[in-house]
């Protein structure tokens, strides 16, 4: 059975950072893309990064850019997504995902404030 567990949301003023963790549980981590997803309320779930089984390839959404980078550390079984100048509009439930067999987080919020 595998399980993600998001950590590290909070609350920050804009142009602020926060580094988000994804703990894995279960077998093969290292065997899998992860993603980042996040959901603003009223607004569908976008996808906000994704990285390669082993790091070399990322790929990012265009509002995040240049702003977040999303990493891993297979030996760890974590996914992170370091968020830097943050945006009031980057506020949202953040999820990690494991496209494979579909596995969700429960989220972590992250809320930027003026």
């Amino acid at each position: 059975q595998v399980q993600l567990v998001e950590s590290g949301g909070g609350l920050v003023q804009a142009g602020g950072s926060l580094r988000l963790s994804c703990a894995a549980s279960g077998r093969l981590f290292a065997s899998y893309a992860m993603s980042w997803y996040r959901q603003a309320p009223g607004k569908e779930r976008e996808l906000v990064a994704t990285i390669s089984i082993t790091g070399g390839s990322t790929d990012y959404a265009d509002s995040v850019k240049g702003r977040f980078t999303i990493s891993r550390q297979n030996a760890k079984k974590t996914v992170y997504l370091q968020m830097n100048s943050l945006k009031l509009e980057d506020t949202a439930v953040y999820y990690c995902m494991r496209r494979v067999g579909s596995y969700w987080g429960q989220g972590t919020q992250v809320t930027v404030s003026s």
